[in-house]
C-alpha cells in the first residue's frame, strides 16, 4: 500500500484473503479514531444545523422519578436535539464514546471530568397520609414499619442517630432503588426514608407526606452530581442541557457546597 511505503513500515499482516493490523497498525488506528472524535466534537461544537443527538446516563431512582418527567419541558426549548437517556448504578467511563453526560449518586470517579454538584437535598420519613396519623414523635418510628434502601448513603440508622435515638434492628422489606422505596410507602406498605427531591412528584400528588416535618432532624446533602468530561465543555448541546437542568432547581445560598452530609 502507499501509505505503507510512506511510513516505511508493515500496517498489515496479509495471509491470503485475509488481513489484519500489526502492532504498527492498530498504534496508528488508535491515533486516527481519535482525531476522529476530536474532528467530530469540533464540528458539533460550531455546527447549529440539522438534529443533534444527546446521550446521557443517570443514575436510576434520579432518571425515574425527576428527570424523565421534565424531560419534555426541555426537549420543547430545544427542538433540534435528540436525547437519548439510560439508567444504571455503574458510573460512566466515557471511554467509549457511548455517553456526552451523566448524572451520578454519589462520589465521583475517574479523571478528566467536570463536575457540578446538584442542590441540597433533604432527606427526611415519608410516607402515605394514612399513616402519618400515627407518627407524630421519632419515637413512634421505634414501633413503625421501615422501609430500607440498601444502596443509599443516608440510612434509618443515620437518622434515629441524629435523632438521639438508637435505631432498631434493620428488618422489614427493603429495596435497592430509591424510586422504588417511593412507590411501597405511597401505596402504604411502610414508612421510607428518602429524599424530598426524588419524592417531588409523589409529594405534590398527595401520595406521600413528611409527618415529621418541624419535628425531628432532617439530613441536607448533595446527592447527585453533574459529570462530563472536560473536552465536552465547549459543546454547545452539552451546555445547553446543563444550563436546563440548573435552571430547573431554585437556587439557595444555604449551607456549603461540598458534598459531604451534614445535619439541618
Amino acid at each position: 500500500m502507499k501509505l505503507e511505503k510512506a511510513l516505511g513500515v508493515a500496517l498489515f499482516e496479509r495471509n491470503g484473503r485475509s488481513m489484519a493490523l500489526t502492532i504498527n497498525g492498530e498504534a496508528l488506528m488508535h491515533h486516527v479514531c481519535n482525531a476522529f472524535d476530536e474532528l467530530r466534537r469540533g464540528l458539533e461544537t460550531v455546527s447549529v444545523q440539522g438534529p443533534q443527538l444527546l446521550r446521557v446516563h443517570s443514575a436510576p431512582s434520579f432518571a425515574a422519578a425527576w428527570l424523565t418527567p421534565r424531560l419534555p419541558a426541555f426537549l420543547a426549548q430545544h427542538p433540534g436535539i435528540e436525547l437519548r437517556l439510560a439508567a444504571g448504578t455503574d458510573y460512566t467511563r466515557f471511554t467509549g464514546d457511548d455517553f456526552d453526560i451523566d448524572i451520578v449518586y454519589g462520589q465521583v470517579r475517574g479523571e478528566g471530568l467536570v463536575t457540578i454538584d446538584l442542590p441540597l437535598e433533604t432527606v427526611t420519613p415519608l410516607c402515605s397520609p394514612a399513616l402519618a396519623d400515627r407518627i407524630t414523635t421519632p419515637g413512634d418510628l421505634l414501633r413503625a414499619s421501615l422501609i430500607h434502601s440498601d444502596n443509599k448513603q443516608v440510612r434509618w440508622s443515620h437518622w434515629f442517630a441524629i435523632n438521639n435515638l438508637t435505631a432498631p434492628p434493620p428488618q422489614g422489606i427493603r429495596f435497592d432503588r430509591s424510586f422504588l422505596a417511593l412507590a411501597a410507602a405511597g401505596d402504604g406498605i411502610g414508612i421510607a426514608l428518602e429524599s424530598m427531591l426524588l419524592a417531588q412528584r409523589e409529594i405534590t400528588a398527595g401520595r406521600l407526606v413528611a409527618p415529621l416535618a418541624g419535628r425531628s432532624q432532617d439530613v441536607r446533602y448533595v446527592g447527585h452530581r453533574i459529570v462530563f468530561p472536560s473536552l465536552n465543555r465547549q459543546r454547545r448541546i452539552v451546555h445547553s442541557f446543563v444550563e436546563w437542568l440548573r435552571g430547573t432547581f431554585e437556587t439557595s445560598d444555604k449551607g456549603p457546597t461540598h458534598g459531604d452530609m451534614w445535619v439541618d
